[in-house]
């Protein structure tokens, strides 16, 4: 028997076919938020306790998608309902008042207990990290504390929340480069005062003449971070003390 070359191609078409078909990218499972979500949301989130009903709708929906398109994984740490929760409504900050936001670099957050180190050890020594957005073989992961998370929102009255930070992180990383401008949000002709908003900010903080957090002196990429955390946290105290780092912030996550 003589196989032909038309008869060969045949055969391969079909492999490559069932291939296709049998390895075919799964969707992903469907979500269903808990049944105590709102009551969480109210409890934990005053952002969503902000909106009205309509608004707090749309908020759920944002969360839903993120949920649905980011994997939540606990290295050592158990991963609850109200972790997801809280991650889920981190992300959505930020980004609420941006339309069709999607965290395109992000595939997954790993949950570890408490701090870790450099290397991501979970014990030992130096262990000061508390979030960390992944690079090199951990490019699209995020790293979070669950216990960090947890008190970003338990403490109410702190301007500190470690998961909206690294989602910021995000923010500012979507343009290309992790360096304190958020150019895919920031009108070009308002960047250079960004710019020189976050070195007087810095400025200011290691004087000792500011209430921000001293981690935001060390870099525009920190500083834009724990500036934005603190505006998300304590809105109105934020608007108080910092008005011109409060209508920048304004221009770059506001937009009704």
């Amino acid at each position: 028997m003589i196989i032909t070359a038309l008869q060969v191609l045949a055969v391969l078409t079909l492999i490559v076919l069932l291939i296709l078909f049998v390895f075919k990218p799964r969707r992903p499972a469907g979500f269903t938020m808990p049944e105590n979500y709102q009551e969480l949301l109210t409890d934990y989130v005053p952002f969503y306790l902000s909106l009205n009903e309509d608004g707090q709708k749309l908020f759920e929906e944002k969360m839903v998608r993120f949920l649905l398109a980011v994997r939540i994984t606990g290295a050592n740490a158990e991963v609850e309902d109200l972790d997801r929760i809280l991650i889920a409504a981190a992300a959505v900050i930020p980004t609420y008042y941006i339309r069709d936001w999607e965290y395109i670099d992000l595939r997954e957050v790993l949950l570890y207990p408490g701090h870790f180190n450099q290397d991501f050890e979970q014990q030992g020594s130096e262990r000061m990290i508390s979030g960390m957005v992944g690079t090199g073989h951990l490019q699209h992961v995020m790293i979070l504390s669950k216990w960090e998370l947890r008190q970003g929102f338990i403490n109410s009255q702190s301007s500190r929340n470690t998961a909206i930070h690294e989602f910021v992180h995000l923010v500012d990383k979507m343009d290309g480069t992790l360096d304190g401008v958020p150019e895919i949000l920031l009108e070009r002709k308002y960047v250079p005062q960004w710019q020189g908003l976050l070195q007087h900010t810095m400025e200011q903080i290691r004087a000792g003449k500011s209430d921000i957090d001293p981690y935001g002196a060390t870099s525009p990429v920190e500083c834009f971070a724990v500036v934005a955390e603190y505006f998300f946290n304590q809105p109105e105290l934020f608007r108080s003390r910092h008005p011109q780092l409060a209508e920048m912030l304004q221009r770059i996550f506001i937009r009704k």
